[in-house]
């Protein structure tokens, strides 16, 4: 799919840049539907993100996908489910789109414990719109709207577990796609997440720590090591709330 936003010569096949860790993701995510045999009643709602080429891929792993305005994901997929109960309907976006212009719509969802499944990319920084400083960039992290490393004091860290972990979310899970190990750890959770729905449940949602290189001005392992390192010290993995 061609991405008009970048230049050319950063971008794989999949329209994400190099060394990006969506591609990574939306594959976990495929093998999940393919292994759970439900892709033939899974509805998709992306946001118009970076997270947006997904909707190419889902055309091929054979689902329905629904683009919903930045940051309305989470809404759009309840008025899916609503409209269609028996349908598998999950969310997939960024950090920054969620946890700012959507945290209203995030954190409501958790409150009623709406039976849909949450897929967020955590990458410390708005990456379509600019590389801008998001709610989880790092204290000291430079982006293009703090040039000069973030104020940590002034701004603070949103961490997911700390917004919704007393709410009446069924499954809270954080993984990261940092070698074989950890991609398989975040994979299992996403696997969970979506028996959940299954289920009949409730409200999961797993955030994914994973590279963005062309806005954090590094290269793919540079990105990656600094995910594992660094990232990891404020947002830590694991499975948060399991009800």
């Amino acid at each position: 799919m061609p991405d008009v936003r970048l230049p050319k010569k950063l971008l794989g096949p999949s329209g994400w840049c190099q060394g990006c860790g969506h591609g990574v993701v939306v594959r976990l995510i495929a093998e999940v539907l393919d292994e759970l045999g439900i892709e033939q009643n899974t509805v998709a709602v992306t946001d118009v993100a970076c997270c947006s080429n997904a909707m190419a891929f889902g055309a091929g792993m054979g689902i329905d996908s629904v683009m919903a305005a930045h940051g309305r994901d989470i809404a759009v997929a309840n008025g899916v489910k609503g409209a269609r109960p028996d349908s598998i309907v999950y969310c997939y976006f960024g950090d920054g789109a969620a946890y700012s212009i959507g945290s209203a719509e995030l954190v409501h969802a958790a409150l009623r414990g709406d039976n849909i499944t949450v897929v967020i990319l955590n990458n410390t920084v708005y990456g379509m719109t600019g590389g801008q400083m998001a709610p989880t960039s790092l204290p000291g992290e430079k982006t293009s709207s703090s040039p000069y490393g973030k104020d940590g004091d002034k701004y603070g860290v949103l961490n997911l577990v700390d917004l919704i972990g007393n709410l009446n979310a069924t499954y809270i899970a954080r993984g990261e796609i940092y070698d074989v190990a950890t991609t398989a750890k975040a994979k299992s959770y996403i696997k969970k997440a979506f028996q959940n729905q299954i289920d009949g449940k409730g409200f999961s949602i797993v955030e994914v720590l994973a590279p963005c290189p062309t806005n954090l001005h590094m290269t793919p392992l540079q990105c990656k090591k600094f995910m594992h390192e660094e990232a990891t010290k404020y947002f830590p993995t694991g499975e948060f709330v399991d009800k």
